[in-house]
């Protein structure tokens, strides 16, 4: 398996209001090439397992493995080099920098930029129909081109697993069809793990899992 979880916990920890348990005893496999939705209502924790596969929380309890190697073990200084150069994020909010121009926004993730890069993301952009902006900055795009942007940002190293937080509540049903159709023919052979309450969106993924209340309750297929 190229990442697993197993039996999952996470808990917030909320002051004085006490904690909160966003995930409860969750496992999960994500093999290579995998194309996996997450959904459930909200509160559910879809959000919260993302992110504990992506390696951006560290989990209450339970582990996760990538490559068969348990995160946990990992230094600082690895898990950033395997958000890096492993895995490729889209979110909602986009997170684009506006004082960038669309090509230097897509280029962040990498720690060296060199002609090669500058021309991946320049054939990048034009597979998703942004040639002509790459010298614009995003203040001023459409909310489509603004995520199709994020999602140039998100394959520009080649990740082996991508992790997309509701990439298409923000857009309406016809842009987010087209964002989730980039997104799949240009992901390649990476692994795919979208978190979404649009079950349309969803067509053509391997399995579909539902969390309720923290649990993993469903297996769709």
């Amino acid at each position: 398996m190229l990442l697993e979880a197993q039996d999952i916990g996470l808990v917030y920890e909320l002051g004085k209001e006490g904690e909160y348990c966003a995930l409860k005893d969750v496992s999960l496999t994500v093999r290579s090439g995998e194309y996996i939705g997450v959904m459930g209502p909200s509160g559910s924790g879809k959000s919260s397992l993302l992110y504990v596969l992506a390696g951006l929380r560290k989990p209450t309890s339970g582990s996760v493995f990538y490559d068969e190697k348990d995160t946990e073990l990992f230094t600082e200084d690895s898990l950033v080099h395997l958000r890096r150069e492993r895995f490729g994020f889209v979110f909602q909010r986009h997170l684009l920098i506006d004082y960038l121009t669309v090509l230097e926004n897509v280029l962040v993730p990498l720690r060296k930029v060199d002609k090669e890069s500058r021309e991946r993301a320049g054939e990048i952009l034009g597979a998703l129909g942004l040639s002509r902006l790459v010298n614009r900055k995003p203040v001023g795009l459409s909310q489509g081109q603004r995520q199709r942007i994020a999602i140039a940002r998100a394959l520009i190293n080649k990740p082996e697993v991508i992790f997309a937080d509701e990439p298409t509540a923000s857009l309406d049903h016809t842009n987010a069809m087209e964002v989730m159709r980039c997104l799949r023919e240009l992901s390649g052979e990476a692994s795919l793990v979208v978190v979404t309450h649009d079950a349309s969106i969803l067509d053509g993924s391997d399995r579909i899992i539902e969390l309720w209340d923290g649990r993993m309750v469903k297996g769709r297929r």
